[in-house]
């Protein structure tokens, strides 16, 4: 269906970014990180501290990830690891996340993928959760896994 037919032109985009990504159930991303995966956190501070947090994920603000993530960006997080780690971002419900791990799958991060459902789903399964740290000092983006 084209925009003409309906959608509109961000449905489009959406789209094609959940056909380029690997998009894991909450459960499956879960047993992703056993495997080596990591989950990328992408929600505000705010958010984080307000909801909680997976525990061992990475938290990278969406306004900074690809500045984080990019294999050549002098402000690489060193924890995020090479372009073969499986990425899975997750933001509050699933959309910010698709269209994010598109854009890393163009970094060279052909397996980047996100959380179906976001946050939201992760806790309505009865995931794990805990508080989230104190802010730290310095860049966002650049700390190791919570």
């Amino acid at each position: 269906m084209t925009v003409a037919e309906g959608r509109s032109r961000l449905d489009e985009v959406y789209l094609r970014a959940c056909a380029a990504i690997s998009r894991l159930e909450p459960r499956d991303a879960l047993d992703a990180m056993d495997h080596g995966a990591v989950i990328v956190d992408i929600r505000s501070s705010d958010a984080r501290s307000r909801d909680g947090i997976v525990p061992g994920s990475l938290h990278i603000p969406r306004t900074v990830l690809e500045w984080r993530v990019a294999p050549d960006s002098p402000w690489r997080n060193p924890h995020v690891g090479g372009v073969e780690r499986q990425l899975l971002l997750l933001c509050d419900h699933g959309c910010a996340s698709a269209l994010a791990a598109a854009t890393l799958v163009e970094l060279g991060f052909r397996r980047a993928g996100d959380v179906v459902g976001g946050f939201l789903a992760w806790r309505e399964q009865g995931l794990p959760l805990r508080e989230a740290p104190p802010l730290p000092d310095g860049l966002p983006g650049m700390s190791a896994p919570d």
